[in-house]
């Protein structure tokens, strides 16, 4: 009979009796491997895209080529994310903190996340190509631009919701205590929007592979682009109509999102509980595996202890000493104001331009080609309307439901996250089959797909609100007995408030976003399409007709916008000032 375990003469595992510097050592191995492995992985990187830019890539459809086209996918939407959030977190906080600007920037953003991610490919394509046209880095750069548009948005609506439904006792503590403007975005601002931008960070990162294929492999007027990646591989599988290789595709990705789930966004979701609006501890609690690791890796704590920590203190400090010596300099402001007046008038300029430009552009229209424009127009608005519908009428209950209960998150998120990323044109050969099977066509097809990706935004954005939900708040319900219904009419509805109406503005510009993917689909050599403004601008796109492709995303972008300013933009105020969680 053997043993379960071999034990020591004290009945300890061997490794309990191990020398604490040994068992530090076996901590911060994986650290130190993680290390390497990162540093190689940049190498690599670094080595391709410095490599001239050669004569159209063949994608390998081989599932051994798997590996290397996740790591190219994995690297550019990553390097898209950190883009992304940096111009979050300035975009957000100026518009949060300058009313002037926040009349300006806010429609701006609306308008920016209406515009699809083929109408800024010709620009984007053409701008990183002319910078480096003997590189890789020039077309590489350019879908990684072309991801960062398809990312960012929910992101920055998030942070931004955030920082206006700030409590007012914390802002006014913040005044109370004379902290910097750094103080205040360090230890205030920012925390209170991590739960938020966490869990829209992780829908931006399905987002980008949702959209990865269109992203990757492109069809630019006369030239075919394509780019070693999951994406191009998912889209030449299926212009082939290789379910085998579709298979592969999807596995490796599914896995590739389920690693980075457990390695990056678990640790963060379970570090960000931290920072809850409550005054009671909750009874349970998101836990990480990785995060414990991390925190008990003395390798981790010296590199913080020796960068991080004098850094933050030096940036503390310079502030602090810039606020406590600044004094109002007339001569300096009157500068400043006219700095400010030339750069407007600078903008002007180039706006008036621009529509000069564009008009003239869009005169060349026929009347054949306004009438598609707006006959898509309406198609696409009934599907995203329905496909709005569709989504709230699941997703708020469930999102609550999973947003209330850590353990039952911890299990749901990845599997969420997993079908958000999963491309709906990856899908389509799957779809399209059942379709045809219950005598459906593309019209039904397009709503199915549309709802594939835009249902999710609002899901992450349910249970980032509910899992912000004060401990406290929750107890009052129990100590008084509230009945379910008045716990969703005082409590959860109230509480997700916020987050649901950033969760909807995301989801309509993504469903309009979507409408290029699901309206217009190459499958099996075919081109499967069907009356939608998505639909008007893969065609203009294919075909490199710059005038269409100009008049239907201004099109698009204008009821958006329309959509935006009568009713999303009520309901973000009716946010800010009704449903703000303060005392």
């Amino acid at each position: 009979m053997q043993p379960q375990a071999q034990k020591t003469a004290s009945g300890l595992p061997p490794w309990a009796t191990l020398p604490t510097s040994a068992v530090s050592l076996l901590r911060d191995l994986p650290v130190m491997l993680a290390g390497l492995a990162l540093f190689y992985g940049l190498l690599s990187l670094a080595h391709y895209w410095a490599s001239p830019v050669g004569p159209q890539q063949a994608i390998d459809l081989h599932p051994s080529a798997l590996p290397k086209y996740a790591f190219y996918s994995v690297a550019r939407i990553t390097l898209a994310y950190f883009v992304s959030l940096i111009f979050t977190l300035v975009y957000a906080y100026v518009a949060a903190h300058n009313s002037r600007a926040e009349r300006i920037m806010i429609p701006l953003l609306d308008t920016l996340q209406s515009i699809p991610v083929l109408s800024f490919l010709p620009t984007v394509m053409i701008a990183m190509v002319a910078l480096f046209p003997s590189r890789q880095l020039g077309v590489e750069l350019g879908s990684i631009v072309l991801i960062f548009t398809g990312q960012v948005w929910n992101m920055a609506f998030s942070v931004y919701s955030s920082m206006k439904n700030i409590p007012r006792e914390m802002l006014e503590a913040t005044e109370v205590y004379r902290l910097s403007a750094w103080q205040r975005f360090v230890q205030l601002e920012l925390p209170y929007s991590a739960i938020g931008l966490i869990w829209n960070s992780m829908m931006s990162v399905a987002g980008a592979w949702f959209f990865l294929m269109a992203c990757e492999m492109f069809v630019l007027g006369n030239r075919d682009l394509r780019l070693p990646g999951l994406g191009s591989y998912l889209q030449s599988a299926s212009n082939a109509g290789d379910m085998g290789a579709i298979l592969w595709g999807l596995l490796v990705m599914i896995a590739v999102i389920v690693l980075m789930d457990q390695l990056i966004w678990r640790p963060v979701i379970a570090w960000s509980d931290k920072f809850k609006f409550e005054q009671v501890e909750a009874a349970q609690s998101s836990r990480s595996p990785i995060l414990d690791l991390l925190r008990r890796s003395r390798l981790v704590h010296r590199i913080g202890r020796a960068s991080v920590a004098p850094t933050r203190e030096a940036l503390a400090l310079y502030f602090a000493r810039k606020r406590a010596k600044f004094q109002p300099n007339q001569g300096a402001s009157t500068l400043n104001k006219w700095l400010i007046r030339l750069l407007l008038l600078a903008a002007s300029i180039g706006v008036i331009f621009a529509i000069v430009k564009m008009g003239a552009l869009l005169a060349t229209l026929s009347r054949p080609d306004i009438g598609g424009i707006l006959r898509g127009a309406g198609a696409t608005f009934l599907r995203v309307e329905v496909s709005l519908v569709l989504a709230g009428l699941w997703t708020i209950p469930v999102g609550v439901y999973v947003g209330l209960r850590p353990r039952l998150a911890a299990v749901a998120q990845p599997i969420a996250q997993v079908a958000a990323s999963v491309p709906a044109t990856a899908l389509f050969p799957i779809v399209l089959l059942f379709l045809i099977r219950i005598g459906g066509g593309l019209g039904i097809g397009s709503i199915t797909l549309m709802l594939l990706g835009t249902q999710w935004y609002i899901l992450f954005n349910v249970i980032a609100g509910a899992s912000a939900i004060p401990t406290d708040l929750k107890e009052v319900c129990s100590i008084f007995h509230l009945s379910q219904v008045e716990r969703w009419r005082r409590l959860f509805l109230p509480g997700i408030f916020p987050f649901l109406v950033t969760g909807f503005i995301t989801a309509s510009g993504g469903a309009w976003n979507a409408s290029i993917v699901a309206e217009y689909v190459h499958f099996q050599g075919k081109t499967i399409s069907t009356t939608g403004l998505g639909a008007v601008i893969s065609r203009a796109t294919d075909s490199g007709n710059f005038a269409v492709l100009l008049g239907a995303t201004v099109v698009m972008a204008a009821m958006v916008v329309t959509i935006n300013r009568l009713l999303w933009r009520r309901l973000y105020v009716l946010a800010a000032t009704r449903y703000k969680l303060e005392s």
